[in-house]
This record gives C-alpha cells, structure tokens and sequence, in this order.
C-alpha cells in the first residue's frame, strides 16, 4: 500500500482533552493490529510512533473510545513534533509511522561510548519501558546468545532474533551465528564494558540486541479479548510467581522451569521484568525461550476456568496457621499427574499474599526442625523438579 507523507507534523493529533487520550500498543501492534478495528469502527482512531530519545514506540490515539478500560489508566505521551508517513489500515483507523533511526548496514566498527546507538542499547539494558517500547533486550555473553538462537533455530524458525551483535576486538564470530542475517558489529573493551554493565567485562565478547520474542505476550496491552487458550499453547504445568522483584531469583526460577520443562510462566503485578539485564543472565537466556504471560488475577482466573486448573501455592510449614498446607511428597506429586497445575510462589519479602493464601491450595516442603523457609529460588527448583511432567 503506497505511503503518503504528511505535510506537516501537525496532521497528528494533539495532546489535549479526554478524546484524546493514548493506548500503548507494544505487543499488539504486531500480534493483532486487525482487532483494533472492533474497537475503533466508525471512530477516529490513529496508530503513531512516538520519539523516545533516538528511537520510537507505538501507541494508539482513539477518540470514539477515550472512556475504555485501557485508555482509563495508562498515561498521556506527547505526540512528536516531526514529519511522519500516513497510510489507512482499515476503515476509519490510520497508521502514522515515522521511521526509526538505527545502525546502517555498512557500520562494522564503534569505538566510542557516545555513539547514538550504544546509548540507545544502554537504554535497552536499563528500562524495563524503554524496552517494551521498542521490542528489544541486550543480551550480554556469549552462551546466553548461542542458547537463544540455538533454541530459536530448532523451533524452526528461520528469522533471526538478532538485530545486532557487538563482538569485542579480536573474537571470533560464534559458529551459530556466522550468517548473513546477522549484524555483525566490532567494538573496543570500554564500549563492551559500558554496553555490558558490568564492572569486569574482559571475559565478555558478545553483546547482542535481541528482538523480545512473540513467545512474551502482556496481556494489559490487548485492547480486545482474545481466546483464553491462545494465551499459553499448553497449560498443564504453569509457574505462576507474585510479586518477584529480585531479578536474580525470577530469572533462576525461569532457568529451573525450563529446565524442568514447563510449559510457561504468568506473571503477576509487582514481579521484575524478565528482560531485565540481570534477569536474562540468571536466566541463561531462558526468558527469551519459555512462553511467558504478564497480566492480573482476571486473567488468571480465566485461565483457571478454562483448563479446570489445581492452583497449588508454596508455603512455608509453619505453626498456628489459619490455613493447613500438605507436604510435598511423591504421594501427593502422584495424584497430580493427570492434571493442569500451576504452582504460585511468593515474593522473598512478605511471601504469598492474601489473594493468593485464598486462591490457592498450601504445599510446604518438609524440612528438618528449625528451619522456617528457604529461598524462593531454591524452594522453587525444589517445587519444580518435584511437579513437573511425568513420563
């Protein structure tokens, strides 16, 4: 479809009254720009990128829905003040695409911290927003990239999820990913070093900025309701983790449920995001492989009711409780065998919350006397390695 250039960067609408308010898209936008047409018929709808630093993010301006749920509670952007292209998707609702600056093909080398890139993928390693903004993480060290795209490659799919990778002066191009499809970009010790983060980074000789994998879906991002079953391809063991904020703890747990094979994580309000820099190297790379599931207890209730699932919840053996948990034996891991499970662990300050204490089915693990309760990541290989698949 041909495009057209606006004429000038006030054809955008501006930021004003409730009519105009804005939705974040992220996600939605390339999983289903269609579904935006349900709730935007025979309004003024406009998708626009919106200018973060040197880069974008999309979002959507409605003007026939501006009471909607979504629009309700996220935060007004500023419209960018420069030109932008403008074609029709469907009916009454436009897309406004303003093209985003990014490394030319022909750049094989960076030496300096300044270049506008290099900020731009620090920014990637330091906000969580500014990555689900742009669908990208950085990923730093050589294993966590090999495992990614290994995993990648054996799901048969042929895209590349890497949209650059730094290599450090001297290193060799992992055998993986010597194509062509790949950009491949040389960089001194100091770029790597600040690219990296890390207060050491002579053992670093990879950073690669990978693309947020479709395999992570934010279900506050939807604008419609999906199918409940699209949510997650198969439902018979999810982790389901509440309020992790610790990024190391959350990306071990991620490594143990893919190690353990899983089917997914959800995760609920207050946890870190699994992108996080810290996260992705506890991880090992598993964020960008297990699917994932960011949304609230509605939706997890949904999944619930759907797949008639046994909510179990992690729980520390202790006294005078108001509520009994079961220890965790093979007994009780037997009788599980033929049903959907998702097995809800707390955060590592005040534990399970109230909603969950209710929603949920106690297990502890039993311990020798003394002993009150273990690291939530420690608990929770335990927890996993024990529920998980039975052959």
């Amino acid at each position: 479809m041909p495009l057209n250039r606006s004429t000038s960067p006030s054809s955008a609408p501006a930021a004003g009254p409730v009519g105009d308010r804005k939705i974040h898209l992220h996600e939605l936008f390339r999983q289903r720009i269609s579904s935006l047409t349900d709730h935007y018929e025979g309004g003024k709808a406009r998708v626009v990128e919106k200018e973060m630093s040197t880069m974008g993010s999309l979002c959507c301006y409605s003007t026939a829905y501006p009471h909607h749920r979504h629009a309700r509670k996220l935060p007004s952007l500023q419209v960018p003040a420069r030109p932008a292209y403008e074609f029709p998707i469907c009916g009454s609702l436009t897309v406004t695409w303003s093209p985003k600056i990014k490394l030319p093909e022909n750049v094989k080398s960076i030496t300096s911290t300044s270049n506008p890139f290099v900020k731009h993928c620090i920014k990637l390693r330091q906000s969580s927003s500014y990555r689900q903004a742009h669908g990208s993480a950085l990923v730093v060290g050589t294993i966590p990239i090999r495992e990614i795209y290994n995993f990648n490659m054996s799901n048969q799919d042929q895209s590349s999820m890497v949209d650059c990778l730094f290599l450090l002066d001297g290193a060799d191009v992992p055998e993986e990913l010597n194509d062509r499809a790949v950009h491949i970009v040389h960089a001194n010790s100091l770029v790597m070093k600040r690219l990296s983060g890390l207060q050491s980074a002579e053992s670093v000789e990879a950073i690669a900025v990978m693309r947020i994998p479709k395999s992570f879906l934010n279900l506050d991002n939807l604008l419609s309701d999906t199918d409940v079953r699209a949510w997650l391809p198969s439902p018979h063991r999810i982790l389901v983790l509440d309020g992790i904020q610790d990024p190391g703890n959350l990306g071990t747990l991620l490594r143990s449920a893919m190690a353990f094979r899983w089917d997914g994580v959800f995760l609920l309000p207050g946890c870190c995001d699994p992108f996080n820099e810290k996260a992705v190297r506890a991880s090992r790379g598993a964020s960008f492989q297990l699917h994932i599931v960011s949304g609230g207890w509605t939706h997890l209730n949904s999944l619930r009711n759907e797949f008639n699932v046994k909510m179990l919840a992690g729980h520390p053996d202790t006294s005078n409780k108001s509520k009994h948990a079961s220890l965790l034996s093979h007994d009780l891991v037997d009788s599980l065998a033929d049903k959907h499970v998702f097995l809800l662990l707390g955060s590592e300050g005040i534990g399970l919350s109230e909603k969950s204490m209710e929603s949920c089915e106690l297990v502890s693990i039993p311990m020798a006397e003394g002993f009150e309760s273990l690291n939530v990541a420690v608990a929770g290989g335990i927890f996993l390695f024990m529920l998980q698949h039975q052959e």
